[in-house]
């Protein structure tokens, strides 16, 4: 199918997101779309994928025009969005998701989906128990039940925003192969939302540039990753590198500690982190990183062992006794867990400041307002938190942290974010480290957890060990964390592997 966007114009109050942008999508071919946060992909593909109307401005497909009043009408015409937030039921198995949408009457066949589903997800190299309740999957096998149910729908042109968060290196090789599979073969079209240039350069096809909501560049593949930042940004930016700096008194220890994750249970873990020290958790995803990090938030319970703060045991303290003690934590799921779907800036200023019944409504407003302009958030204090783009979330996410923080728990902490977003951010996180925080953090982008950890807690099969030496000139640090990721070396003797449970170092 031959996709065009003629005039798209999009305003939300006095911004305008899309302004006159005008695109095409020619089928067999793989395309990016990348600008800046609030550049206006995120809703000119919300037009496209019928989630919202365009102020003017129309769609064609194969030279006719066509009007989408639902995600259901773009369905049926064979456009379906894999957002960045799968839009999923929790509290359903992955076999009822994969359903939804479904117009098989009041007694589907279920033994037929399950089938479907098995057939999809092992033809894009995707594994996935049909028995399985969503909440319980991460955030890269939520995105992997969305793409199998899009496409078991009839997708022709398939919109993935920012599809390789969270999932490891293999399932991301697995799925461009099948991306590009389906292009080639099929004569389906595929676009890329994505923050992720080396992801772009490896998939795609085409690049459409957005800055302010204007098209600014549309090149062919391959092109210069330098010379795509520069149309994004305007300019070049430069590489970030670590810094050295002092490290104080212990903070957090983990002694022999045992908790369950998603898939296995991570086994006699200890770990001592210092003031002014970052620590980055790497592994697959759901390998006991982000349940570790909870952990030591006190939003999940121990197996055995203990965490102590500053020598006292968070065991049987909940969240706000641990904020009040100085330990904030961030998740990846932002309106899931971070933010609150409906509230607007302000609203979530007022819930931080935490005092009491009575509410400052003119305080909250100038708190906002101030770190609106520090985080560079793309929106106003009375602008609802779901308006905001997934970049401009995340920064206020950021933004809502607390002052005086002793540990700061950060699950993707960039997730979402482009390059120039991602160097201020950690800017704001580096300076909370410089004041004495101390860092603990998941990514899934190892360039990101070598760049800013002193040292990493690498997960793999229920087993931790430590690297320290990032600095090592003999060793590309990221092929090296790839291999300990994948299970090469893990617990052998290297000199990257300092530690591998038992006694935690000082």
């Amino acid at each position: 199918m031959h996709v065009e966007l003629r005039h798209i114009t999009k305003t939300f109050g006095s911004v305008r997101a899309n302004d006159a942008l005008s695109l095409e999508f020619a089928e067999g071919r793989i395309y990016a779309l990348l600008g800046e946060n609030g550049a206006g992909k995120s809703t000119l593909m919300k037009i496209l994928s019928g989630y919202q109307p365009p102020d003017s401005g129309t769609i064609l497909i194969d030279g006719q025009v066509v009007t989408f009043q639902t995600p259901a009408d773009a369905l049926r015409c064979g456009i379906g969005m894999l957002h960045q937030d799968p839009l999923d039921v929790p509290n359903l198995t992955v076999l009822d998701n994969f359903m939804l949408g479904r117009r098989e009457g009041l007694l589907p066949k279920r033994n037929a989906a399950r089938e479907a589903l098995a057939q999809q997800a092992g033809r894009l190299g995707f594994q996935l128990d049909p028995f399985r309740y969503v909440d319980s999957l991460t955030i890269g096998e939520r995105q992997q039940l969305e793409i199998v149910r899009l496409l078991s729908l009839g997708a022709r042109l398939l919109i993935l925003d920012e599809p390789t968060t969270g999932i490891s290196a293999e399932q991301k090789h697995a799925l461009f192969s099948a991306l590009k599979r389906l292009a080639a073969q099929e004569g389906m079209t595929i676009i890329l939302v994505s923050h992720k240039l080396e992801d772009v350069a490896a998939l795609c096809d085409e690049v459409y540039v957005l800055r302010g909501g204007k098209l600014v560049g549309h090149c062919q593949m391959p092109t210069p990753i330098e010379a795509l930042v520069t149309l994004m940004f305007g300019q070049s930016l430069p590489r970030p590198t670590r810094s050295a700096h002092a490290l104080g008194e212990e903070i957090l220890r983990a002694e022999a500690v045992s908790l369950t994750a998603r898939r296995l249970t991570v086994r006699d873990l200890s770990l001592s982190v210092r003031s002014g020290e970052v620590i980055g958790l790497a592994g697959l995803d759901g390998s006991g990183q982000s349940d570790f990090l909870r952990a030591c938030a006190g939003l999940q319970a121990l197996n055995s062992g203990r965490i102590l703060l500053a020598g006292m045991p968070i065991h049987g303290k909940r969240y706000p006794e641990l904020l009040r003690l100085g330990v904030a934590y961030a998740p990846s799921g932002r309106l899931e867990e971070g933010l609150v779907d409906g509230l607007t800036l302000t609203e979530h200023f007022a819930l931080t400041a935490g005092n009491g019944m009575w509410i400052n409504w003119r305080g909250a407003a100038t708190l906002a307002a101030e770190q609106i302009a520090r985080y560079n958030i793309r929106g106003a204090p009375h602008s609802p938190v779901q308006t905001l783009s997934g970049g401009n979330q995340q920064r206020a996410l950021i933004a809502l942290l607390p002052k005086n923080l002793r540990l700061l728990l950060l699950e993707d902490p960039t997730r979402g974010l482009d390059v120039e977003s991602t160097a201020w951010v950690w800017q704001q996180l580096l300076a909370r480290r410089d004041q004495g925080a101390a860092i603990l953090f998941t990514s899934p982008d190892l360039d990101e957890i070598v760049t800013y950890s002193d040292r990493v807690l690498v997960f793999c099969e229920g087993k931790a060990t430590l690297v320290t030496d990032l600095d090592d000139p003999s060793r590309n640090p990221v092929e090296r964390l790839g291999e300990l990721i994948g299970g090469k070396g893990f617990g052998g003797k290297d000199s990257w592997v300092a530690w591998r449970g038992g006694a935690a170092p000082r």
